[in-house]
């Protein structure tokens, strides 16, 4: 038996181990759909088909044998910032970079889980950007308008499972990069707590400001990737408390507090909420509203959170590219960015990571009176291919500011935040929401997301163009 391409995580989990499937036929009509696609979609920097093919073997054995794990045998891709043993890891840079000989601790996990890593999706230098494009692969395209980008930096994720290559997949957050992606190819998109899903083999990434995310079509698909990738190594600095987050999909999460907060955060640049994407927003408030729970306009007291970003997030862009193998290659846009990071990196930077515990107890006491905040994930729709490329890099702040102000405070923070569909505007273009909460927040987020999802059926809905249409088992 075959699953055709809108069986998502649980179901092709379930399939497995009922016997009705086996991994060897879900990774090639995996492996099939991705080669059909990369020549359009170009969501993939590295397919592994022989060594997938394998594992699916080896994931057949087990589980002929009797064995069962939450994700035997089930195709999934990862972040091209993520180790995978023998594989490279460019992070979206030019060269030919060698294979790392050892998976990071997510990938180690998925593995331990039964998860068979297909392949690893493109992304942005050093996943810098909200486009997916670049010298070192071209361009990813958004399956919903291939003359858009699908978001960025996880935009090649975002486009496979959009695409219905692969059921659900591992992304990155650091200042958006999971939930602008999600919000701009019709997913959701989990930025769980800070060390929920372990970053090793940085103990922090980007100073702390990028964890490791799912995106998938389905609330229960992406919390059940997150519980499988979820933990760490011994010597991560961020432990949160552990929990299982799939337990809270169909739970009632109660009558919340909801503040709608649609005023961008403060940064140095304008930004402004276009009236299409405003109008999305609102409409799914008045949804939480029709299904009993208080709606009110809030904003939290964000202050301005956007001068502890900075230092951080170029700190940490620094440190990349003094480890990059082909610095000559890297875009001129990142040699800016890191010589202002080398500029931030003694007291801008200390002082930075000292505001966040300012910053929890400011923002935090903004949960007494509210239980979740519903944000716009993005100001705009995604842009169209090309439009962000050859900009300057002051030219790229002001765009990347003007379409997505709203996501990089909960980087700062390190608190869980999970994209929601909200609707399509002009040219059939979707558009996300955010879901956000204080620390460790993760099964309330996740509860409110799957009652909205369960009235919207937001999952039903597929790009109006297959980019790859299922194929017979290799």
């Amino acid at each position: 038996m075959t699953l055709d391409r809108s069986a998502g995580l649980l179901e092709t989990a379930r399939a497995l181990s009922a016997g009705e499937t086996t991994s060897r036929t879900l990774v090639a009509e995996a492996l099939a759909r991705i080669d059909a696609s990369q020549g359009s979609l170009n969501a993939f920097r590295i397919v592994r088909a022989e060594a997938a093919l394998a594992e699916a073997d080896a994931a057949d054995a087990e589980l002929a044998a009797g064995a069962r794990r939450p994700l035997l045998g089930v195709p999934v891709a990862v972040k091209d910032d993520m180790d995978v043993a023998g594989e490279p890891t460019a992070f979206g840079c030019r060269g030919e970079y060698p294979p790392v000989a050892e998976d990071g601790e997510a990938v180690r996990r998925l593995r331990a889980a039964g998860a068979v890593i297909v392949g690893k999706t493109n992304t942005c230098e050093l996943g810098q950007w909200p486009f997916t494009e670049g010298p070192a692969f071209g361009a990813t395209r958004n399956p919903w308008s291939p003359d858009h980008t699908p978001g960025g930096s996880s935009g090649g994720s975002a486009a496979a499972v959009a695409a219905g290559l692969v059921p659900a997949a591992l992304g990155s957050d650091g200042a958006g990069s999971v939930r602008i992606p999600a919000s701009w190819t019709h997913l959701i998109g989990i930025k769980p707590q800070r060390g929920r899903i372990s970053t090793w083999p940085r103990g922090e990434s980007f100073q702390g400001i990028t964890v490791n995310g799912t995106l998938a079509r389905t609330v229960a698909d992406a919390a059940l990737l997150l519980d499988a990738a979820s933990g760490n190594h011994e010597r991560d600095p961020h432990r949160p408390p552990a929990l299982t987050v799939s337990d809270s999909v169909g739970r009632d999460p109660g009558r919340l507090r909801v503040a709608l907060s649609l005023k961008p955060p403060f940064t140095a640049l304008p930004a402004r909420l276009l009236p299409e994407v405003r109008a999305q927003v609102v409409e799914l408030a008045e949804k939480l509203a029709a299904l009993g729970h208080v709606v009110e306009e809030a904003d939290p007291p964000y202050g301005q959170i956007g001068l502890t970003f900075l230092p951080r997030a170029t700190v940490g862009l620094a440190e990349h590219v003094r480890e990059a193998p082909f610095p000559a290659l890297l875009d001129r846009r990142t040699h800016g960015a890191a010589r202002l990071g080398r500029v931030l990196g003694g007291i801008p930077l200390r002082a930075a990571r000292r505001a966040e515990a300012v910053l929890h107890r400011r923002i935090g006491g903004f949960f007494t009176s509210y239980d979740v905040i519903l944000a716009p994930t993005t100001a705009a729709p995604p842009p169209r291919i090309g439009a962000m490329l050859e900009l300057s890099g002051p030219a790229t702040d002001r765009a990347m500011i003007a379409a997505c102000p709203y996501a990089w405070p909960w980087n700062v923070l390190g608190w869980p935040g999970v994209n929601v569909p909200a609707g399509f505007v002009a040219g059939g273009l979707p558009v996300g929401a955010q879901l956000l909460g204080p620390a460790n927040s993760e099964p309330l987020l996740v509860s409110l997301a799957a009652q909205l999802e369960a009235e919207l059926r937001w999952h039903e809905a597929w790009p109006p163009r297959q980019f790859a249409a299922d194929s017979p088992a290799v």
